[in-house]
């Protein structure tokens, strides 16, 4: 009897683990802003080319960051979900991955900042390559950044896979600890809201 005990709670165990790692989705092209090993994981699900997370990070990720991030509380995951037109959406993001873990945070930051001056430019490239400067990227590591086949499919197949097991849809999207925070684009005090929620 015990060893049957013993199955279902080993079955049991295993079918939680495969439950919190759908939830827990993890990539090697993920970055992370802030401590590692900080109590709650937030996800952000954007897009370089969306106006509505162009404003979350120049309005609500200041806020996010000096009272959640900053402070050891929480650590912020980007994951790109690439919307119209896609090609500019996934290259911008593409350029923001190929400057590296320490400067990819500046850049993406920067290329959201300045999204309504290159995304609307007749000459986009030209404008995104400007800011890569701004980042030690020369134009030659840029355009070999944009033939990387492989980055552009891991961050298309990452964007489908948020949309197949996560429920995003709409950028930006939020998850706090997995869960997705209703309303497409989330003010500070929602998102502080659920955060505490979560805290306590």
């Amino acid at each position: 009897m015990k060893s049957v005990v013993n199955l279902l709670a080993a079955a049991m165990l295993l079918f939680a683990a495969g439950a919190a790692g759908a939830q827990e989705l993890q990539y090697k092209i993920d970055r992370v802003m802030g401590k590692a090993d900080a109590p709650i994981t937030i996800v952000e699900y954007a897009s370089t080319t969306c106006p509505h997370c162009a404003v979350f990070h120049h309005e609500t990720l200041p806020k996010l960051k000096a009272e959640w991030i900053d402070t050891g509380r929480a650590k912020l995951i980007y994951r790109d979900f690439p919307t119209g037109p896609k090609a500019l959406s996934v290259g911008a993001s593409m350029i923001a991955h190929c400057a590296g873990p320490e400067r990819y945070f500046p850049l993406l930051g920067l290329i959201m900042d300045k999204q309504s001056q290159w995304a609307g430019n007749s000459n986009p490239l030209g404008e995104l390559k400007k800011l890569a400067k701004l980042a030690g990227m020369g134009e030659d590591k840029v355009d070999a950044c944009l033939k990387d086949q492989d980055l552009a499919n891991a961050i298309e197949a990452r964007a489908m896979e948020g949309y197949k097991k996560l429920g995003v849809e709409s950028t930006p999207s939020i998850l706090i600890n997995g869960k997705l925070v209703p309303g497409g684009g989330v003010s500070y005090d929602t998102l502080n809201k659920a955060l505490q929620a979560v805290a306590k």
